[in-house]
């Protein structure tokens, strides 16, 4: 199994591509960030997020797609630019067909660090040790390897997509 995970921000998407099997096993194909400059206004970064994964789905041929779920942000208007960019990349999954599920953010710290409240730092010490990585990833980008990872555990345990941990989107 193929899936493309994605961690959406306006200005730093992360994004990886991560392929697991049956017996357990999980390899990061591709793992990256789609960077938008400050400088650059909103709706372009939107598409620029959405031209990138549109990208990366056509090169590397995923089976389905994870996404971080919804975070509790104490500003709305980070709320509206997190639920843009978000949009933005169910969008380029949705246009290609992928099936896309969703994870809490604590509930893919639990499954790759054991502990819901992890720092991003050991999210990508993680990344790197448990994918044998030549080096951490970027936050960002071992936010979504983590994205991944917890979606081909989830498919594991219970044989269904997105196990009991996943919701469709």
């Amino acid at each position: 199994m193929r899936v493309l995970a994605v961690d959406p921000a306006l200005r730093s998407t992360g994004f990886a591509v991560v392929e697991g099997d049956p017996a357990g096993s999980c390899r990061a194909v591709t793992f990256g960030v789609v960077h938008n400059p400050a400088s650059r206004e909103q709706s372009r970064c939107l598409a620029q997020i959405r031209t990138a994964l549109a990208a990366l789905i056509q090169e590397f041929q995923p089976d389905c797609a994870a996404v971080e779920g919804v975070i509790y942000v104490q500003s709305f208007r980070t709320a509206i630019t997190l639920g843009a960019a978000r949009g933005a990349a169910l969008v380029a999954m949705a246009e290609a067909g992928l099936e896309v599920f969703e994870y809490a953010p604590r509930r893919v710290k639990q499954a790759v660090v054991g502990r819901g409240g992890a720092a991003k730092e050991q999210v990508a010490f993680m990344m790197r040790a448990l994918l044998r990585l030549e080096a951490a990833p970027d936050p960002d980008a071992a936010d979504a390897l983590a994205i991944g990872m917890t979606h081909v555990q989830a498919m594991r345990r219970t044989g269904q997509p997105g196990g009991a941990a996943g919701k469709r989107v």
